[in-house]
Parts: C-alpha cells; structure tokens; sequence
C-alpha cells in the first residue's frame, strides 16, 4: 500500500482543522444566537466542550490515517521538538492548519449571514485583563495543552497504546480540559483555533484584540512542550536484551510503518 502524498497530507489537515473550528468554534456564536447568553453557564460551555470533542471525533477518525490530525500547531511543534517529524513536514503542516481555520471561521460566517455575524462572532476566544491578567491566562492555555498534548502522545503517538481509541480519548479529554479553563482564556489550546477566527472577524468588522493573541500562541506552544518532552520521560522504555529481542522489535516497527 502507498503512502499518502505530501499534498493530501496537507489537504487532510486543512480539512481537519476546518473541521475543527467550524463545529467546535463555530458552535460558540450560535450558543450566543440560541441563547442570547454571553458569558456562558455551565450548560451552555458543557454544550461547547462537546462541540469540540465532537469535532475532534471526526476529524481524527476521517484524516488521522492520512495526515495523523495534528490539527494544531502546538501539536505539531511538540511533534518536531522530539524528533517524531521533520521541519519541511511541520512547516507544511502549520501551513495546512492555518488555512483550515481560517476556512473553517469562513463556513461559519456563511450560516450567520443575515443574523449579524460580526456582532456574534465567529468563535474566537478572549481573555478578561481585569480578572486573570495574561500571567493567569498564559499559565491557564500552557496548562491546558500540556494535558492534552501529553494525552495525545500517550493515546496516539506511543505504539503501545491501545488500537482504536485515540479520537474518543483526545475527544474527551478535550472536552474536559475545555470544562475547567474554558472560563479563564475560552480555552482556545490551539494557536490555528484562535488565528482563523480572529483573521475572519477582523474582515467583517467584528471585535479583535490582536493584542491577546500572543496569549493564545504563546501559550499552548509552551504547553505542548512540556507535555511533549513529560511524556517522553515517563514513558522511554528501555530496548529488551534478552536474545533475539531486537529482532522481534525490528520487525515490530516495520509492521508500524506499513
């Protein structure tokens, strides 16, 4: 069987991350529109958090065979950083992402057209200065992709996990992580979640601050490291000695890689 080339490597990545943030983003302007609720209670973020899990469901389980559904930036960084892709395939990926999200805020305004969608907004996520201050926000965003990057290595990234269960687990813990940071930053965790949005808006004339966004970089990049570079730690495992165990283990990545 042939691998998938690099050009649907990035289709498949724009399209998981369009995908992304057309349910899971998308789906906080339409909660303002059902609603008319801003800021959310609990109902209403739980209702979001699934959004996003769902999204990642899918996006996992439709491209992760062709791209491995990085669909974020820190993502791949924490993938580069340990040496699990090389910097040409990072850069496209990033590239793929990016794009994704902005088609992806792009889908959302379309349905919203005719129910001001620049008043609505298309999803991207602020932090309050008066009540978390960027220290607070950073810290929350770095926390955040720390877990679910760590996760991500654990579930989908280590060959020794469990076969099947990578989208449901990174879903899930998603939602989870969104449930509990959510109401600090908006739990963006994902530097092309913000980015497209904020771009689309800024286009319409909807409200941006362009001054937050380091928060929404910065942030998860610095998470996904140490969630990156924690898991790798804890889980290294020492090659077998006994004999003929580096023979097994061969053959145990080539059938990986097929």
């Amino acid at each position: 069987m042939s691998s998938p080339t690099m050009a649907q490597k990035f289709t498949a990545e724009a399209i998981g991350t369009a995908i992304l943030v057309f349910i899971g983003a998308g789906s906080v302007p339409l909660t303002v529109f059902l609603t008319g609720k801003n800021p959310f209670g609990s109902a209403e973020l739980s209702t979001i958090s699934f959004a996003f899990a769902f999204a990642i469901f899918a996006a996992v389980y439709s491209v992760g065979h062709i791209s491995g559904c990085h669909i974020n930036p820190a993502v791949t960084i924490a993938l580069l950083a340990t040496r699990k892709i090389d910097s040409r395939t990072a850069g496209i990926y990033i590239v793929a992402q990016l794009i994704g999200a902005t088609f992806g805020a792009v889908l959302t305004y379309i349905i919203l057209i005719g129910n001001d969608p620049a008043k609505l907004g298309l999803g991207a996520v602020t932090y309050n200065p008066d009540t978390s201050g960027i220290a607070v926000a950073l810290a929350a965003e770095a926390i955040g992709t720390a877990i679910l990057v760590f996760t991500v290595f654990g579930a989908a990234v280590d060959g020794r996990a469990p076969g099947g269960f990578a989208g449901i687990i990174i879903g899930f813990i998603v939602y989870g992580v969104i449930i509990l940071v959510g109401p600090i930053t908006g739990a963006a965790l994902n530097p092309a979640r913000e980015i497209g949005p904020d771009l689309v808006q800024s286009l319409i004339g909807a409200s941006t601050k362009w001054e937050q966004l380091p928060v929404y970089i910065i942030g998860p990049i610095v998470g996904g490291l140490i969630g990156a570079f924690t898991y790798e730690f804890v889980g290294h495992h020492e090659t077998a000695t006994v004999p003929g165990a580096a023979v097994a283990e061969a053959g145990h990545g080539e059938a990986a890689q097929a």
